[in-house]
């Protein structure tokens, strides 16, 4: 049978989208390649039994098993299907029969995932292996003996739930496995369907799991969500082109047209079916637990205990539940007593009581002061806040406590260093920061904005500015006094200061600290905001909080701290900013006609190069790393004696001092020609590139930033056309931000004095007409 080569481009019908037409469309399309390929394996099994009499004695079956069993079949799903015979069925008969049947498909190239077995090899294989008896669960004859394919089916099924006590916690911790190293769909940056927690294998498990008959989950709502997954991966497949469940970012939209769903609307859609799938997966393998550690009682034996923790709530079993009294239709403190006590405990709340307390009474406005430490106790419990928070989210509850959260919910991040989606990242924050409350004056103040420090994304303009404001307006509803309500309004509103100034700007130039300080006001806020920070960054991923960065926003909160007055904060030995002197003492360049030094340096290294005083060197040098294939993320110059010492961080952690060395003595004698190795191009660029000027960040410099493509030799260029004007370059700081640069430059005259403002603009102009 043949397999899609071409992708079908949306017709009329399609945009429909999440209407019933395209879902009855997609779910008719799975069904009939389905039995597309069992018309064509019953002619090729009738074909190939027809030739051998003998063959009708020996039981020999076509069994569908797997997705194929369920007659559900995306155009580029694989075809899994077994030939079974009974015990003692001659092996070359068998192996000719199988031959007859797979070559055809093979030549049809429909992807097939063929097995030969007995009926009791079958069954050994299920015992044996829980994967191949989740397929079995499904299985259906195609051709053949179907009696035998039903008896065989009873059998499998009959073992299934004889052995499920044994076999279940197997299947729970390959499942924890895969969750594990593949993530949650609803939250992941690249969305898997069928093996993230929340997509189709989990369906799969679930369908395995009321096999067992010891557990029941909600029949309707589960195959709903599998259909309406299968529907997005059917559409997946037609505009891959080929058998994929990743659903990237590059074919979101293409798939969100055939889908009738603007692209954001489809990534809500899927991860909001994600979301479910995994609230269900996660509340049936809990049923499952308490079902294994369950022991038989007598009849006279007492049922679980009600223990009551706080007025209105208890712990049945392994759940936080609601007593009754008081009720939280009149008690708005219920809900915030109940979700409190199954962060804190680490105890699920159940999706009952969640339910309840949704529809219950909410605190007045603003907040009374018991609600409000109810809250802030809840949003420092630590790593239980995460699974609560999910489930009154589905419930509803959210939303009445915090109506700002809707735009966030589920969204995901253009960046590709996050890996949680904005509303998860925004909950992971407050977990980290969690860990860090005692480093701070006000641990509450820091979980409100941790919470809140990315309320404003999904608004229009930037994010920082926008949701300032709404969590102020936030903290004052939840009963937070003016001067706390303008505290977390600030720390929304510069939650990123310290990490874009200490990547971008000169720490070591003292009007850096002088501005960040201007800007902070006090320790205790400084504090804050430093804990703030750390928090957003190890909740985004391990690189947005590299030892390279921390390092650096650790040494400007040291010298920030030291401007507020704080004395001792540079002796902090965690301080590691750029140090007052150099990384190596002065070489000593002996006749040499330069000198190179490299130490480790967090993840990357320090390259010291030391040579003779001219004109141009920092533009020369900065060219020799980058044809020695080395990322600079800053430079520092400091001349003595007429000779320059320039220390260079780079992200290379292993850099290879003779290469570089060689590198730079071409460069340097003029053996290699660096316009001919570095040549800019502006070609293909869509986005203009920008040279700013920022006239405030420093009184001794002129800081210059240029805002362009990333591409090797930028740093050279820019170098260079710094030093045919004349002038020089005190420290250099460079970011990446994808395909993108931010690099920054303090430029000073040739006596190491600030530019006049017509020196700082002509040299912002000759920079413009690079080609960039």
């Amino acid at each position: 049978m043949g397999r899609p080569r071409r992708v079908r481009r949306p017709g009329p019908h399609r945009r429909e989208g999440r209407g019933g037409a395209l879902t009855e469309e997609l779910s008719a399309r799975r069904r009939s390649r389905a039995e597309a390929l069992d018309r064509r394996l019953r002619d090729c099994f009738t074909k190939a039994v027809s030739d051998l009499p003998e063959a009708g004695g020996h039981g020999l079956a076509l069994v569908a098993v797997g997705g194929y069993g369920r007659g559900e079949m995306s155009p580029f799903s694989d075809v899994d299907v077994v030939l079974v015979h009974r015990e003692g069925a001659p092996a070359a008969l068998v192996q000719q029969v199988a031959e007859q049947v797979w070559y055809p498909l093979w030549d049809d190239g429909v992807a097939l995932d063929h097995a030969v077995r007995s009926a009791d090899q079958m069954l050994r294989t299920a015992d044996e292996d829980y994967r191949a008896a989740l397929g079995m669960l499904d299985a259906r004859a195609v051709a053949g003996d179907s009696s035998a394919v039903v008896a065989l089916r009873s059998e499998v099924l009959a073992a299934w739930r004889r052995t499920a006590r044994r076999r279940l916690p197997e299947l729970e911790r390959a499942t924890r496995e895969r969750v594990d190293r593949v993530g949650w769909l609803a939250q992941s940056a690249i969305m898997d369907l069928k093996e993230s927690g929340g997509g189709l294998r989990d369906g799969t498990v679930m369908r395995a799991l009321v096999a067992s008959w010891l557990v029941d989950v909600p029949h309707r709502e589960l195959e709903a969500l599998r259909a309406a997954m299968l529907d997005v991966r059917d559409v997946l497949h037609e505009v891959a082109g080929r058998p994929t469940d990743r659903l990237t970012p590059e074919l979101v939209p293409e798939v969100a047209s055939a889908m009738g769903y603007a692209p954001d609307q489809l990534d809500l859609h899927v991860r909001d079916l994600a979301r479910r799938t995994a609230h269900l997966a996660t509340t049936t393998w809990r049923r499952v637990d308490a079902v294994l550690a369950d022991r038989p009682r007598s009849r006279t034996a007492p049922g679980p205990r009600l223990d009551p923790v706080a007025p209105g709530v208890a712990v049945l079993g392994d759940e936080i539940v609601l007593t009754g009294s008081p009720d939280p239709a009149h008690d708005p403190l219920v809900a915030l007593r109940a979700v409190t006590e199954s962060a804190r405990r680490g105890i699920p709340l159940a999706a009952a009581s969640a339910a309840r307390l949704a529809a219950g009474a909410v605190p007045p406005e603003p907040w009374p002061p018991e609600a409000r430490r109810l809250l802030v106790e809840l949003l420092t419990a630590g790593r239980g806040l995460v699974s609560v928070w999910e489930e009154i989210d589905l419930a509803g509850l959210v939303d009445r406590w915090l109506p700002e959260w809707a735009p966030i919910r589920l969204r995901g991040s253009s960046s590709p260093v996050h890996r949680f989606t904005i509303d998860r990242h925004s909950i992971e924050a407050v977990v980290v920061g969690s860990e860090l409350m005692r480093a701070v004056a006000r641990p509450d103040l820091l979980a409100v904005a941790a919470l809140l420090h990315d309320v404003g994304k999904g608004r229009d303009g930037d994010h920082s500015e926008v949701g300032a404001p709404v969590a102020r307006a936030v903290a004052e509803r939840w009963g937070f006094d003016e001067a706390d309500a303008t505290a977390v309004e600030d720390l929304v509103r510069w939650h990123l200061l310290l990490p874009t100034v200490a990547t971008r700007r000169d720490i070591e130039d003292p009007d850096t600290a002088a501005n960040v300080a201007s800007l902070v006001g006090d320790v205790d806020r400084l504090d804050l905001l430093a804990a703030l920070t750390e928090s957003d960054a190890r909740a985004t991923s391990p690189p947005a909080w590299s030892a390279w960065r921390s390092g650096l926003v650790r040494g400007l909160v040291a010298k920030v701290r030291a401007v507020l007055g704080d004395a001792t904060a540079l002796e902090d030995p965690s301080y590691a900013g750029w140090p007052s002197a150099l990384a190596f003492p002065t070489a000593a360049l002996g006749g040499e006609p330069f000198v190179v030094d490299v130490a480790a340096h967090h993840d990357g290294s320090l390259v010291q190069i030391t040579a003779p005083d001219r004109h141009g060197l920092l533009a020369d040098l900065a060219g020799a790393l980058s044809v020695a294939g080395q990322q600079i993320r800053s430079a520092r110059l400091v001349e003595r004696d007429g000779t320059t010492t320039s220390i260079w961080e780079v992200a290379d952690p292993d850099v290879d001092s003779g290469r570089l060395t060689r590198r730079i003595r071409q460069v340097l004698t003029g053996a290699l020609a660096l316009e001919d190795r570095l040549t800019l191009t502006s070609e293909g660029q869509s986005v203009p590139p920008q040279v700013l000027l920022h006239h405030d960040s420093s009184s001794s410099a002129a800081v210059v930033e240029v805002r362009a493509q990333d591409q090797r030799g930028l740093v050279w260029a820019v170098a260079r056309t710094i030093s045919q004007e004349g002038y020089g370059i005190r420290s250099a700081h460079l970011s990446t931000f994808g395909p993108q640069a931010r690099d920054v430059f303090y430029v000073v005259d040739r006596a190491g004095g600030a530019l006049s403002a017509e020196q700082a603009d002509g040299l912002v102009a000759r920079l413009r007409a690079l080609p960039l």
